[in-house]
């Protein structure tokens, strides 16, 4: 016998899929019903920020892309509001840093799900940082996307104050 049970998927829309950065985002939620067996075979397993991992880069520093070569946080990786290290792997040409530099950075969104205090979860479609120098000085001027209000909690107040929407 199959049962079926809804399953809220949460999902952003980016504007267009080019490198325009400036464009509006528009965020939506759908209720999907399915057989509760497809789960397991439809999702994909999400988890933390570890070595390796690719990430987006979301403000105006000039970086594309940023691969995790570190999580300052612990031995299975980072979540939201953690910092990490990692290498530059794509750049813009005029940009504030170059590809290879090794740069700090704070996870703005996670493809982890976490946990709210009163009982939500939150749940990002990619992962995402805002770099940052070594002092946690932002080095971008403008933050691009949604980040989550958990960021407050990390002493992470000037990402909000330079985001775009606050979740």
């Amino acid at each position: 016998m199959i049962t079926w049970e809804p399953v809220s998927i949460g999902r952003t829309l980016m504007g267009s899929l080019g490198n325009n950065l400036y464009e509006g985002v528009n965020s939506s939620v759908e209720s999907v019903t399915r057989p509760a067996h497809c789960d397991a075979i439809s999702q994909q397993i999400r988890t933390f920020i570890q070595m390796r991992t690719n990430l987006k880069v979301v403000d105006n520093s000039g970086a594309k892309r940023v691969m995790c070569i570190q999580s300052l946080r612990g031995k299975k990786g980072a979540r939201l509001g953690d910092m990490i290290i990692g290498s530059v792997k794509e750049a813009q040409p005029r940009g504030k840093v170059k590809k290879g530099e090794v740069v700090y950075g704070v996870v703005v969104r996670a493809a982890m799900k976490k946990g709210r205090n009163d009982g939500s979860e939150i749940q990002f479609d990619d992962n995402a940082i805002v770099l940052v120098n070594n002092k946690g000085e932002l080095i971008g001027t403008r933050v691009f996307g949604p980040v989550p209000h958990e960021l407050r909690k990390k002493k992470h107040l000037k990402i909000l104050a330079l985001a775009e929407h606050i979740v």
